[in-house]
């Protein structure tokens, strides 16, 4: 089975905590993506923005997505794994965690990635990936 190196989305475009919802928002749409990392300066991972996040947390809430900081409404609690684990760890996260992308980061923090359910379901068989799918839409 391949490390998480081999299927990730390697060095994702990223925001600084201070970058609006607006910003992410658009940084999603051009990456075509439903999440964007937030990193420190140092390349430390801080955060993650998702769709939802935009949605929920602004949107519904009738906030300015022009003033509102990602890192206000970040989901602060991370699931990360690391470069050398296996996919089926990462399955069996995703599943526990009900996520379905993870950020890759370095012993150090540093951001290097993200596996999403998409790209391990491309690298593994059919049934480990129906388990997963269905283990995180419970």
């Amino acid at each position: 089975m391949p490390q998480i190196r081999e299927v990730m989305t390697k060095n994702p475009r990223t925001v600084k905590p201070d970058a609006s919802a607006a910003e992410a928002a658009k940084l999603m749409r051009d990456e075509d993506a439903g999440v964007v990392p937030i990193t420190e300066g140092d390349g430390r991972l801080a955060g993650l923005v998702t769709d939802r996040d935009i949605a929920l947390r602004v949107v519904a809430e009738g906030k300015d997505p022009g003033s509102t900081k990602v890192k206000e409404i970040a989901s602060q609690n991370l699931v990360t794994v690391d470069p050398q684990q296996d996919l089926d760890e990462v399955l069996r996260l995703m599943a526990k965690h009900q996520v379905r992308r993870l950020p890759v980061v370095e012993e150090d923090g540093k951001l290097v990635g993200i596996v999403a359910q998409a790209d391990v379901a491309r690298h593994t068989d059919a049934a480990s990936t129906g388990q997963v799918v269905e283990q995180i839409s419970e």
